[in-house]
């Protein structure tokens, strides 16, 4: 009789999963858990006793040999799935050539082969330009760069329940917690906060009744009026789907209102598509469910299927207005990093995003059926396979979280209260069903 430690890395992603033989974790990972206390920054966040070991398709296995869904990909970031075998080509190839030469001070080819492509699927009208990065903070560091130096304004606005990243600039405009800022101050100044477009938080009242339009009014009735002049505003940076602050879904004329007040003012409006881009809700960037087009457009994550790769496109007007040596990155577009990101846009376009879409609906049609039988489900929300399902507190959300781990299912919490489902594009029907059986299970087990 096979075991899984017989199956072919090939053969690991058509496995019946979850697989669970024991308690978690088992004795091989609780030794690299053991190790990891001892010498590793205690600043990291780790959600539950996981140590993977390999990994294909939407399947992880652990160091034990436990078998599991990947319900995060990564953290949204393995795109194409664990080990796609055409990322794994285009990765062993590139290597095999050239492993690193700086694109800031040379012609890398294939630097300027993925800003091509980049520009080609980018959401704007007009001709653009790209800026590859090591990561996705490393692009709002640029967008933040080039927004003042484009504008000659010194002044951002955000919004609370945001996450952009944890270095100095792009937490700044972070605020989806406290902690993340917490005992860094002075942070960077000129950066101000409004309610996001989903009714929550202060400045309410000043909306229309339900509250959707809260922080388009917050900008121009407070900000505008007492904090900040728009003639001194660089640029609004904006999550198209809230993120770490929950997978929350505006309405369309939030982000179709802050394009009119970017363009009343002459404000660049930068949708920072990290999390929510390259596919994962059923279009290539999450921006263009709303119909509208920002100035600037950042990437990471899933941009490479798991290589440290990010992106900056920006409108060629604005792109162009900053000089030689303005801004560079040793490691930022490394070949290797390049050549995953290629293979990437390649599945992404042709058939990972359309598959996002319809196993996402599928999943989100399942989440709220389980809803109608488990009072502990307060809302499902999503886009594709970026999907939120709201708890009543995050004690429960907490408990829901391990319970689906205990079981197989890998994913993780999101703004107060809520977990997110963000598996890889090429999640199946199949898999998607084993995912709710399972699910559902453990919040029987609550």
């Amino acid at each position: 009789m096979s075991t899984v430690a017989d199956l072919s890395i090939e053969d690991l992603a058509l496995a019946e999963v979850p697989v669970i033989k024991g308690t978690l974790p088992g004795p091989r990972a609780q030794a690299v858990i053991d190790r990891d206390g001892g010498v590793t920054s205690p600043s990291l966040p780790r959600a539950y006793p996981f140590a993977p070991s390999r990994g294909s398709g939407s399947v992880v296995e652990d160091m034990d040999g436990n078998l599991f869904l990947d319900m995060n990909a990564g953290i949204a970031v393995n795109s194409t799935g664990h080990s796609h075998p055409a990322v794994v080509e285009a990765i062993q190839k590139q290597a095999a050539q050239l492993i690193h030469y700086s694109a800031s001070d040379f012609f890398l080819p294939i630097y300027s082969e993925v800003a091509q492509r980049l520009t080609e699927i980018a959401p704007m009208s007009g001709p653009t330009r790209a800026f590859l990065t090591n990561s996705g903070t490393e692009s709002v560091e640029a967008a933040l760069k080039l927004s003042r130096y484009a504008t000659g304004r010194q002044n951002v606005i955000g919004f609370y329940g945001a996450f952009h990243g944890r270095s100095f600039g792009s937490v700044s405009l972070t605020a989806s917690k406290t902690l993340y800022r917490e005992k860094f101050g002075p942070l960077l100044p000129g950066i101000y906060h409004a309610p996001y477009g989903d009714g929550s938080g202060w400045g309410m009242e000043l909306a229309d009744p339900d509250g959707a339009l809260a922080g388009i009014a917050y900008i121009e009735k407070i900000l505008f009026k007492r904090v900040v002049s728009p003639s001194e505003v660089a640029a609004i940076v904006v999550e198209p789907v809230l993120g770490e602050g929950g997978y929350i879904v505006p309405p369309a004329e939030f982000l179709i209102e802050l394009r009119r007040i970017c363009d009343e003012h002459g404000i660049l409006l930068v949708a920072d598509e990290v999390q929510s881009g390259m596919g994962r809700t059923g279009k290539t960037w999450a921006i263009q469910h709303f119909g509208v087009e920002p100035d600037i457009l950042l990437s990471g994550k899933g941009i490479a299927s798991g290589m440290p790769l990010g992106a900056m496109i920006a409108r060629d007007e604005v792109m162009s207005k900053w000089q030689v040596g303005a801004h560079g990155s040793t490691y930022g577009g490394s070949p290797t990093s390049c050549a995953a990101a290629l293979a990437t846009i390649d599945l992404v376009e042709n058939g990972l995003k359309q598959n996002a879409a319809e196993v996402g609906s599928f999943l989100i049609d399942g989440l709220k059926k389980i809803a109608e039988h488990r009072d502990v489900i307060r809302e499902v929300r999503g886009l594709g396979l970026m999907i939120g399902i709201e708890f009543p507190d995050h004690d429960t959300m907490d408990r829901a979280e391990k319970e689906s781990f205990k079981r197989g299912l890998l994913m993780l919490g999101c703004g107060d209260n809520a977990i997110r489902m963000s598996p890889p594009l090429l999640f199946t029907k199949s898999q998607a069903e084993r995912a709710l059986e399972v699910f559902d299970e453990a919040l029987g087990a609550l």
